[in-house]
């Protein structure tokens, strides 16, 4: 299975390289995981793999739907189950499952299939995002700007933080008795705007903290992702 994942993730960085420069263009990758899945792990360490490479801002969202099996994922939070079925919503999907990744906000994937994966973060990568952002930190202020975009639907601003990785002993549930890494574990995630690209976007926000930062802006009812940043 590892060698599998290097071999994908090889491939992605074959063609994004290609395709443009990597902060340029980045690919997000939401997975809706838990370490109350049995089928999870394989997609936690295949998103970690993924998030490696410059030109994918990887995000770990864990849900708490799977807390009632006997574990309770010490990472999970509603806010992020709400988010999937808002995605399921948007995709017309009548259910919400675990290992999911969305590529972009636009497409979903079974996050423990890395060929499928693959082929889903290529296209997105060759594809790129609509506006270029730019993020500029300066103590505990975070500046973010974007120049006016046409024809820009009505978008959210979203500001995000994450713990680059942690390891958890997991003594009960599907995946008891496993000793397990986990990445990109979103810990925050606040709406700081709105923006609809008619003139650019100039906004000033106060950060703490020395965890990595994410900025998306994504059209509103969990729409397609249309700029993202990260600071690390």
């Amino acid at each position: 299975m590892n060698r599998l994942f290097a071999l994908v993730t090889a491939m992605i960085v074959g063609v994004t390289a290609t395709a443009s420069t990597a902060q340029d263009t980045p690919v997000v990758v939401e997975l809706f995981t838990s370490q109350g899945c049995s089928s999870c792990p394989a997609a936690d360490e295949m998103l970690a793999r993924l998030g490696e490479r410059d030109n994918i801002i990887a995000l770990a969202l864990h849900v708490d739907y799977w807390d009632y099996i006997g574990w309770k994922d010490k990472f999970a939070h509603a806010a992020f189950t709400k988010r999937q079925k808002g995605y399921a919503r948007s995709f017309g999907n009548r259910s919400i499952y675990t290992p999911q990744m969305v590529i972009n906000g636009a497409a979903d994937v079974v996050g423990n299939r890395p060929m499928d994966v693959t082929d889903m973060v290529q296209d997105h990568a060759a594809k790129g995002l609509r506006v270029a952002l730019t993020l500029k930190r300066s103590g505990d202020r975070l500046t973010i700007t974007a120049p006016a975009s046409s024809g820009l639907a009505e978008a959210d601003v979203i500001l995000v933080r994450y713990t680059p990785s942690e390891t958890v002993n997991i003594p009960r549930g599907e995946n008891a008795g496993k000793k397990l890494d986990y990445t990109h574990v979103v810990t925050e995630w606040s709406d700081i705007g709105d923006w609809n690209g008619r003139s650019p976007l100039s906004s000033s926000v106060p950060v703490s903290g020395a965890a990595p930062i994410v900025v998306l802006v994504q059209q509103k009812g969990y729409g397609p992702i249309f700029a993202a940043a990260r600071l690390r």
